[in-house]
């Protein structure tokens, strides 16, 4: 029997902080952000006759993102998803770096170049998010909030500062 869809979701997310060099206090404020927003409204559902909701612990190892799902009651864990980040590595790389140039610009470029450097960086979050969705398609059954939500935490694991 399915867990009941309104059970479908995440109440807990952690991140592995061994997977980064640290967070300097602008990402630890977005990464405090993306966990508050993801844990407000999120849908997800793993497939398998799982009883959420559901305690993830985020990680990359050996080139590949693991989501290490729980049951939030009990700390029973339910399994593993392990994705590639092959296709995703390009997308959180050129977005670093439109980052980084959007951040940059915002101190003394014109307005025009400030909106077209966020409309660059939002397209390629989108773009992050969508890979995300779909490479988790028959493994786990996610919106693409929560896929927005996901790829900014899985970009602060990409952090090398």
């Amino acid at each position: 029997m399915a867990a009941a869809p309104d059970r479908q979701h995440i109440v807990d997310v952690t991140l592995d902080e061994g997977s980064v060099v640290r967070w300097n206090p602008e990402i630890d404020h977005e990464r405090k952000i993306a966990i508050y927003d993801l844990l407000q409204d999120n849908r997800f559902a793993p497939v398998g006759d799982y009883e959420g909701p559901y305690a993830v612990h985020l990680s990359v190892q050996e080139n590949r993102l693991i989501f290490d799902i729980s049951a939030a009651e009990g700390s029973t864990t339910l399994g593993r998803v392990a994705l590639p980040l092959s296709g995703l590595r390009r997308v959180i790389k050129d977005y670093f770096t439109v980052c980084d140039s959007y951040f940059t610009a915002i101190k003394s470029a014109r307005p025009g170049q400030i909106e077209a450097l966020d409309m660059g960086r939002r397209g390629l979050h989108t773009e992050g998010s969508e890979i995300l969705k779909d490479r988790l398609v028959g493994k786990i059954d996610i919106d693409i909030e929560t896929a927005r939500r996901l790829f900014t935490l899985i970009c602060v694991l990409h952090l090398r500062v």
